[in-house]
């Protein structure tokens, strides 16, 4: 029994009802996300409608998530910073402010797709950087990023959300089509 069928017939085992709520838990792993979620329902033999829905719903809850809780810390993180000159002036003693920018830091994987999120940002603006986010970073990451740079959650959402539609649409639509040309 090939790969294709041990998945098929294990997904026949769960519930029907179960089936999405699957695929909408792996669409809110990052890397996974809902267009990867998205195929793998539909290689397992679910509705490619409803797979495609499943996984983005997935994606998209975890995204919320990550935005609303990335607000609140960044909320924290601002009135801190805000309420601390006067604490250094009190003191007598001035800190010098660091920028983590300015930290020599080994780049890796995710540093370069920080940099790349970041060019991509200032050249196309939030919704063309969350379009074409997935290319270089999970939407969760994205989303952290665009809400610790201040711009605003409803904005953050709202792009994220048009992106995770967008890209789990394209691979559904694609993820159909070579199983239908493969006859499967």
């Amino acid at each position: 029994m090939d790969t294709y069928e041990w998945l098929r017939s294990l997904i026949e085992q769960v519930p029907d009802i179960l089936q999405p709520v699957i695929v909408a838990v792996a669409g809110a792993i990052p890397y996974i996300e809902g267009e990867g979620a998205a195929a793998f329902g539909i290689i397992a033999g679910i509705n490619p409608v409803v797979a495609a829905i499943a996984g983005a719903t997935g994606n998209i809850l975890c995204v919320l998530g990550v935005v609303f809780l990335g607000s609140l810390i960044r909320g924290s993180v601002v009135t801190r910073r805000a309420a601390k000159p006067a604490l250094v002036a009190a003191g007598g003693h001035e800190l010098p402010a660091v920028e983590p920018d300015s930290l020599d830091a080994k780049p890796n994987g995710r540093s370069k797709g920080r940099a790349r999120l970041r060019r991509w940002m200032v050249r196309f603006g939030v919704p063309g950087a969350s379009i074409l986010a997935p290319l270089a970073l999970p939407t969760m990451l994205t989303a952290a990023f665009f809400v610790s740079t201040g711009v605003p959650k409803g904005w953050v959402m709202l792009w994220q959300i048009v992106a995770i539609v967008l890209w789990t649409s394209a691979i559904a639509i694609v993820a159909s089509g070579i199983l239908g040309l493969l006859g499967l």
